[in-house]
């Protein structure tokens, strides 16, 4: 049985997820109209994904995905924004914060449904193996931690996100295109100018270690994680 925590504080639309998620099987609702009675009920039991209203009474939900990033115990629970809010930024934000996808009222109950069970599969793939390490980067995935030896990099939701994904595809070489459908999620729809926005921060964080040149710019095609630091040309003032 899985288990999806509803945050809205509009109470039509709140009974109106509730029935739609509860007509699927194996699914288990927990509904909250504000931050403090979400808090509560994550405290006694952690759901198995959050669908977040971004717009609440006593804090906003981007602000919450961010404080729930920054514990332990929630920062790998899967959380899909929901909001009325359209503009591109507005989205980049939301991902940035660490929610998994993000989705505009009005939406479509299939589609809904849709980009739950897509950011379901996605994490239950990513949380398939509890260690990653290549190019000398450790990648604790159960933890949320990624290390350099011994000494812990600081990431945002967004850039981990990143790294796991080439981590766990090394030597393969991705299109902005591709990275973000797999990163971002295919119903996300953001620019591809984004994907090199992150290549940059990822690679400036990496280069406090000396492992900036493990994301490798493959000139006319993508981006690629290799071992193989000293066998290419890269230019990170063209990521």
């Amino acid at each position: 049985m899985i288990t999806i925590l509803v945050v809205e504080d509009d109470t039509p639309i709140l009974n109106m997820l509730r029935d739609l998620l509860e007509a699927e099987s194996n699914i288990h609702v927990l509904t909250a109209l504000n931050i403090t009675q979400a808090q509560a009920l994550v405290g006694q039991s952690c759901p198995d994904l959050i669908l977040l209203d971004w717009m609440l009474p006593d804090m906003s939900g981007a602000e919450w995905v961010r404080r729930l990033r920054q514990d332990d115990l929630y920062v790998r629970v899967p959380i899909i924004m929901l909001t009325a809010k359209g503009e591109e930024e507005d989205k980049v934000r939301a991902l940035d914060m660490g929610a998994d996808d993000y989705i505009t009222k009005p939406f479509s109950s299939k589609e809904l449904i849709a980009r739950i069970k897509a950011v379901l599969r996605r994490r239950i793939n990513a949380t398939g193996s509890g260690r990653l390490v290549l190019a000398g980067i450790e990648l604790l995935l159960d933890e949320h931690r990624v290390l350099v030896e011994g000494r812990d990099v600081s990431l945002s939701p967004m850039e981990y996100r990143l790294l796991e994904f080439f981590m766990s595809h090394p030597e393969k070489v991705y299109t902005r295109s591709q990275l973000l459908d797999n990163v971002w999620g295919r119903s996300v729809f953001i620019e591809e100018r984004t994907v090199d926005v992150h290549i940059r921060r990822l690679r400036k964080t990496l280069a406090n270690f000396g492992r900036e040149n493990a994301v490798q710019t493959i000139r006319g095609f993508g981006y690629r994680f290799s071992e193989r630091t000293g066998a290419y040309s890269a230019d990170p003032s063209r990521s």
